[in-house]
């Protein structure tokens, strides 16, 4: 069975490529209407009922994030179509959202479908966009994927990351340990622009958290609680100059 879309754009020309690109490339999507604003969009969302929307950020009316905090509960899985905005992506990230940009990739497009296809846990996007809500202004929390569901955890309590083949091991400051099934590159990738470092191929630190770093044994630094972690040989200047950069 076909999921159900809306596409929501105060651009025409947008929601017409957009339409385009899913009738030929995405036949697990049946676009079932469209819509130019946050009203409009609110009204189609009551009317159709839709199994995916796919949201436009900022439109004439208001922005995607007004019309999702207008909906009592949110039973639709939402892909955000947006213009390059690098602290908007960064968001996204951090809060498991899939996101386009504008122009819109068939490519990607068709990449975000699948995900929709393989994942239709409708009961985890209001826990998503909680996250992205949080994360609007400054980013705080990140979206952790679990056995049960999604963990919203405050960045700052993350002390490092361990890389376990295709999984992770993410280590908290107060000793517990969560393991995701996602690679130690893809938290890398978003976790680097705040205060995280690569020391090793098995490592994600915060610098913050380093107490001591020592040239011994090949290198290695000493976290607050006391845990040691191998430093790469290759890291090594990279790690002193964000040590004494603060950062």
């Amino acid at each position: 069975m076909k999921k159900r879309a809306i596409l929501i754009d105060d651009e025409t020309k947008s929601r017409t490529a957009l339409g385009s690109f899913l009738s030929k490339y995405c036949p697990t999507i049946e676009a079932v209407g469209e819509a130019d604003g946050v009203v409009s969009g609110l009204e189609a969302i009551q009317n159709l009922k839709p199994d995916v929307v796919f949201l436009d950020i900022e439109m004439n009316d208001g922005t995607g994030f007004d019309l999702l905090e207008r909906l009592s509960n949110v039973e639709f899985e939402v892909v955000f179509v947006t213009a390059f905005n690098q602290y908007a992506i960064k968001a996204f990230r951090y809060s498991a959202i899939d996101y386009l940009l504008k122009p819109v990739n068939p490519e990607e497009l068709v990449q975000a479908v699948n995900k929709l296809s393989d994942d239709s846990r409708i009961s985890q996007i209001e826990q998503k966009l909680e996250a992205l809500m949080a994360n609007r202004s400054s980013i705080q929390k990140i979206a952790i994927p679990s056995m049960t569901g999604i963990r919203l955890e405050e960045v700052d309590n993350i002390m490092y990351c361990e890389s376990d083949n295709y999984y992770t091991i993410i280590h908290l400051v107060s000793g517990e340990q969560l393991m995701v099934s996602k690679t130690l590159k893809e938290y890398d990738k978003t976790l680097s622009d705040d205060g995280f470092i690569r020391i090793h191929q098995k490592y994600l630190v915060k610098v913050s958290e380093i107490k001591t770093y020592s040239k011994s044994e090949g290198g290695f630094v000493t976290l607050n609680d006391g845990t040691n972690l191998t430093v790469s040989r290759r890291k090594k200047e990279e790690l002193l100059r964000a040590i004494s950069n603060g950062s």
